[in-house]
């Protein structure tokens, strides 16, 4: 490029920040903008008076692009019932995901619809789940106008058959539900239990001698009172868990909690019956409450993002039909059939398997088949669901229902349930742990019975189960992984639950899809002269005419890449040949631009496989050609060997071999590279790897990398952007995060040894209380100290250790 070109310098666009040059920015009220949508929402807001938009975050916006027909669909009644929340005929309700929501601007805006749109009753943005919900006068607003709103202003709704399908909606509600009722839980206990050690100060510290213990009998009653609540409504689950798990005679975690929160009652209730003494209901309301703590920090963290897809995930909720009266209306794309046609725009999804009516097309499958390249298609040939259109509007005829398209047939044959017989560290250390505890406290019994002293035995049996109580053990993983989650998630990386951090930490093979996973969506271009003192400025002047004004993909990435050029030029008798290039003529010279037969029709065409190229010709004479290759992330390289140095990597891709050299450079052997790999061999290559006993980590970005990630030991779905569609998996990460990979599973198997040492502090905790228990002469004190200084002992060590070996992490990624 010239220099000229290289040294201009941009103009900030003053909606949404855009760097653009001075020829094309769009000025209006002295600011400049890049584009024409950015200057119309700066006109609606400063119609409305909303200008404070800017003033909360400078350049905050998002430029704003759509047909003006996009949404029409919204009106047919079969799409409302699915979308709207709630209708009397005159005011109505719905929610709708809107991605690009990223800051206190975007809340600001959205709450204040009604300011732009009288119709609009109000509206609520939930920022964690990037949702926006509306209620507006459906008698005098149509759903379509008011998502069209939403687009002008640069918040697309983001509207598809999964996000709308009703199950998934009662889902949602039941998730929902199910958090306030946990909240609620928590509520009760915490204030049970804050009450309870109030009421219990003056008998642990004996303020009591002066009342002839009226205030302790009065006390008792009212803790008795107070830890009905905790045991029957906020500790259920625990007891009901426990009673499951010894129907189905599997020992878990809840066994000996239900056991320990049982003897707890039982005895608190008969000392403070018998007045002997003051019981531990302190204690059982203490436990009860940090359990349900550290249930809430598992889960309220990463409740917003979508693990787990189906395929309806990836279809429109309607299409553009063509009617019998030659008119075009959109559908439910439920109702499509064989036989029908329908008009596709540019990146639209083809929804079903279809025969292409108009003259070409030009196809991306990169997220279906992984390959990167999009395929040029001719009228007549198939053209597979799945696949993004490409340029301009074409026509299809539909020759398979949705149901049976390849999409759809893809993901039902690829969506295998994973084995569940994974059994977490806690799991397993509790099964030894309450048999060992049932046998010291029935050993105990015994003992003294045996030597007659059964009052003795009881009190040693009762006092080994309350101070063995497990709630050290059980607090230590949730509040250990309950924290590496939310570590994990300020780098980018969001974690399904505590269960996959541990299975990250077992990790042993690593495998990486190649498209959109280790390259960049946008390829590595280059500019090859082959003439001589070529003026290459003036060469890129020339030809931005031309690519600027065509719909292939090529052309459009290189409009990206020369768009800095000044161009007075003009094409004149421009002509667009689908599949092979671009002429046109340019102060009186005939450039083309394309394939080497085009260009050049004497030229021998050559097939470069590690590289795509476009040539230009002038007059025809080639005068250089523009390089495409695949553009790696930054670091990836260095990300592999590193991981080759502990783990086998391999890279499996649908693509063809022509970076097989290339990828050499980052791999130790041809062994490990895989390519022409269909969705199928993907799958199969990770059984073949579980089959063998190892652990396999699937990295991928597509529909074809689905099978693969659902199968694997651990799936990480790479994404540009959490808030749109990712495939399922155990882990969503987002792409500039990849790099981190071995760090992220360093930390993991960091976080688990922290769960090891806690585990071993609450052992010896439960070995001191227990050298007291066995001999029957426990005190109660002792024990009411006992329990509640080794749950906080071990929520504060492994709730520090763990940040602590973020400050490892953190020191790591920042290199």
């Amino acid at each position: 490029m010239s220099s000229n070109a290289q040294s201009r310098v941009g103009i900030e666009c003053y909606h949404c920040g855009q760097i653009t040059d001075e020829k094309s920015a769009l000025y209006y009220d002295q600011k400049t903008f890049c584009c024409q949508g950015c200057k119309n929402v700066y006109q609606i807001l400063k119609e409305n008076h909303l200008e404070k938009y800017y003033e909360l975050n400078k350049c905050s916006g998002i430029s704003a692009s759509f047909s003006e027909n996009t949404y029409d669909y919204l009106d047919l009644p079969e799409i409302q019932s699915q979308i709207i929340e709630f209708t009397d005929g005159k005011i109505a309700k719905v929610t709708w995901e809107i991605p690009s929501i990223h800051c206190s601007s975007c809340i600001w805006l959205l709450e204040n619809l009604h300011r732009i749109e009288k119709r609009i009753i109000n509206s609520r943005v939930n920022f964690l789940r990037k949702t926006l919900s509306i209620t507006f006068q459906s008698s005098s607003i149509r759903l379509s106008e008011v998502a069209s709103l939403l687009a002008r202003l640069g918040y697309a709704p983001f509207i598809n058959l999964e996000s709308e399908n009703s199950q998934n909606r009662q889902t949602h509600f039941l998730r929902t539900e199910a958090q306030k009722k946990l909240i609620l839980k928590i509520a009760v206990a915490g204030f049970c239990f804050g009450n309870i050690m109030l009421w219990s100060f003056p008998e642990y510290l004996g303020f009591d001698s002066q009342s002839q213990q009226t205030f302790k009998h009065w006390f008792s009653t009212l803790n008795v009172l107070l830890s009905i609540p905790v045991f029957f409504y906020s500790g259920r689950d625990y007891l009901i868990s426990a009673w499951r798990s010894i129907r189905e005679k599997y020992l878990n975690i809840d066994v000996p909690l239900a056991i320990g929160l049982i003897v707890l009652l039982i005895r608190s209730l008969y000392e403070i019956g018998t007045g002997t003494d003051a019981g531990y209901l302190d204690t059982l309301a203490g436990l009860v409450f940090f359990l349900l703590i550290g249930k809430w920090f598992q889960q309220f963290t990463y409740d917003t993002l979508r693990y787990d897809r189906d395929y309806e995930s990836f279809f429109p909720l309607a299409v553009q039909k063509l009617m019998p009266d030659g008119s075009v209306q959109p559908i439910p794309i439920k109702k499509l059939q064989p036989s029908d046609r329908i008009l596709v725009r540019n990146h639209e999804l083809i929804p079903a398997d279809s025969k292409l009516l108009s003259e070409h097309a030009i196809i991306d499958y990169s997220f279906v088949t992984g390959e990167s390249m999009p395929v040029h298609v001719e009228e007549g040939q198939t053209i597979y669901a799945g696949g993004k259109q490409q340029g301009t509007s074409i026509w299809l005829e539909v020759i398979k229902p949705v149901s049976q398209s390849y999409l759809t047939q893809l993901w039902n044959q690829l969506d295998k349930k994973k084995d569940d017989s994974f059994e977490t560290l806690q799991t397993t250390l509790s099964r030894y742990f309450t048999i060992s505890l049932l046998g010291i406290a029935f050993g105990s019994l015994l003992f003294w019975g045996f030597s007659s002293d059964w009052s003795r035995g009881l009190n040693a049996l009762g006092a080994t189960l309350i101070i063995g109580c497990p709630c050290a053990l059980a607090l230590s993983s949730p509040f250990a992984l309950g924290t590496a989650m939310r570590l994990l998630g300020k780098h980018k990386c969001y974690v399904k639950n505590t269960q996959t951090v541990e299975k990250i930490a077992q990790t042993d093979v690593i495998i990486f899809d190649k498209t959109g996973t280790i390259t960049e969506r946008s390829p590595e271009i280059s500019f090859e002269p082959l003439q001589e003192n070529l003026n290459v400025g003036t060469i890129f002047s020339k030809i931005y005419p031309l690519v600027s004004n065509s719909v292939h993909p090529l052309s459009i990435a290189i409009a990206e890449y020369i768009k800095n050029c000044e161009s007075n030029y003009k094409a004149i008798h421009f002509q667009e040949v689908i599949g092979k290039g671009v002429s046109a003529q340019v102060e009186g010279e005939e450039i083309r631009i394309g394939n080497l037969s085009f260009v050049n029709e004497k030229a021998k065409v050559s097939n470069f496989l590690d590289e795509t190229r476009v040539y230009v010709s002038i007059n025809s004479t080639l005068v250089g050609y523009f390089k495409f290759k695949n553009k790696y992330r930054r670091g990836i390289g260095e990300t592999i060997q590193n991981l080759q140095q502990k783990f086998p990597v391999y890279l499996l891709s649908g693509d063809n071999d022509s970076e097989k050299v290339r990828l050499l450079r980052f791999f130790e052997s041809e062994n490990s590279l895989k390519f022409f790999q269909k969705p199928t061999d993907k799958l199969a290559f990770v059984r073949q790897l579980l089959n063998k006993g190892y652990y396999p980590m699937m990295l991928g970005d597509g529909l074809n990398d689905a099978g693969a990630l659902q199968s694997a030991w651990i799936g990480v779905a790479i994404t540009e952007n959490t808030a749109l569609l990712t495939p399922a998996g155990d882990v969503i990460l987002e792409a500039s995060q990849i790099t981190n990979i071995p760090n992220i599973i360093f930390f993991c198997q960091k976080a688990i040894r922290v769960v090891k040492i806690s585990f071993g502090i609450s052992l010896i905790y439960n070995a001191i209380g227990l050298s007291f228990a066995v001999s029957g002469t426990l005190s109660p004190l002792i024990a009411a100290i006992l329990m509640p200084l080794s749950s906080l002992t071990v929520i504060g060590f492994t709730t520090l250790a763990v940040k602590f070996s973020e400050s490892t992490l953190q020191k790591q990624l920042s290199k």
